[in-house]
């Protein structure tokens, strides 16, 4: 029993010592360090730009001249052929209103000249006859100069009911309304049967010829355009590019928006469909300035309170953190007015996963990396990467 016991233990003893020697020679042999790899990083070049303040508004294009059409007399509106968006000539009947009051008008008008024509050939003739007695001495002076008033009032009445006639003929006229220009019905404002006033607007004709880019400014802009200043625009439908200048400025602001209207008179503007959307710039707005320095959104890294961005060493090919000065943002741009000077490499795609004294690698267009060391392989470092090398 002795020697058997004695077996076991020697070996659990020699189990135990093999674990300890195990244990003991891995903890003495040295781990294999893996190298750090590179990061391939875009670079842009810091160098000055122009910073060009743009203005950039929506509009419609509408017709230079569009007119409100009325009868000028009332009445009750019996046709109208005029439809929203016709084609229409100069002359052309648009509506029609119940003329039959002032035809009869116009009749009773013909029938007082008639009665005037005759009272005033009586009074002629009445006339001749007593200057022929005066000739011969038959009546005195003043009995022929009655008879000459006589004839003169009844030609002054005559010329009246001529004038009236021609009133109540005009005001049949007028129950026709007619296209003054050729151009396009934008609007109509009464139907048939409607009772219309004089002057009430009827239909809406935008006359054919220039075309105005119409928009609304904010007031701070409305100071600073002018009567005159060239301005670019486009069509959003085909993107087609349109010049032309600030004809009128509206001088209050709108009650409801507190907007100013500004109508931008376009070049070979009419071809253009009217109502069409347009896109206006106005460039070179007060803060324009020209060598400022200029870097991508995605070079930019929050640091704190402040913004740093990433300077590449050329010399040792590592990157550092330099802290910046941010202005005014241009596009997908923003202006450093400090912390950088031309000539400087900075980082502009992946600066979240760089650090400090970091080796990094340039990023070539084609997809390969220069600078790698051997058995170091280049990762691009392109998290949140939206600028390409420039």
């Amino acid at each position: 029993m002795p020697s058997s016991l004695s077996l076991a233990n020697r070996r659990v003893i020699h189990l135990c010592a093999t674990a300890i020697f195990s244990v003991s020679f891995a903890a003495c042999s040295k781990k294999e360090v893996t190298p750090e790899p590179l990061r391939s990083v875009k670079l842009v070049t810091v160098a000055g730009a122009d910073l060009n303040v743009l203005g950039e508004y929506s509009g419609e294009i509408r017709a230079r001249v569009e007119s409100r059409l009325g009868f000028q007399v009332a009445g009750k509106l019996v046709q109208r052929p005029a439809e929203q968006g016709q084609r229409v000539g100069a002359g052309q009947l648009l509506a029609l209103i119940d003329a039959s009051d002032y035809q009869l008008a116009a009749q009773a008008a013909a029938a007082q000249v008639l009665s005037a024509q005759s009272q005033r050939d009586l009074a002629m003739a009445d006339f001749k006859r007593y200057e022929a007695l005066k000739a011969q001495n038959f009546i005195s002076g003043a009995e022929l100069e009655r008879r000459d008033a006589a004839f003169k009032a009844a030609d002054a009445q005559l010329n009246q009911a001529k004038a009236q006639a021609q009133t109540q003929s005009n005001q049949a006229g007028y129950a026709r309304l007619t296209a003054s220009r050729s151009g396009v019905i934008t609007g109509i404002d009464a139907e048939v049967g409607q009772v219309v006033s004089a002057g009430q607007p009827v239909v809406r004709l935008a006359h054919d010829g220039p075309r105005d880019a119409v928009f609304a400014v904010p007031e701070a802009m409305a100071m600073v355009l002018k009567v005159g200043q060239n301005m670019q625009a486009s069509l959003v439908s085909t993107g087609q590019p349109l010049q032309g200048k600030v004809r009128e400025l509206a001088a209050s602001a709108d009650p409801v928006t507190r907007t100013y209207t500004v109508k931008l008179a376009l070049e070979a503007s009419e071809r253009f469909p009217l109502g069409s959307t347009v896109n206006v710039r106005a460039a070179q707005l007060p803060g324009s300035q020209s060598g400022v320095i200029k870097l991508p959104t995605s070079a930019l890294r929050q640091e704190g309170q402040g913004t740093v961005v990433w300077v590449l060493d050329a010399v040792n090919m590592v990157v550092n953190t330099q802290s910046v000065q941010l202005g005014p943002v241009d596009g997908n741009d923003v202006v450093i007015t400090s912390g950088l000077q031309p000539g400087q490499q900075v980082v502009s795609a992946g600066v979240h996963v760089l650090s400090p004294g970091q080796k990094v690698t340039i990023y070539n267009a084609n997809g390969k990396s220069s600078g790698a060391s051997p058995g170091q392989v280049p990762v691009p470092a392109q998290a949140g990467a939206s600028s390409a090398q420039r």
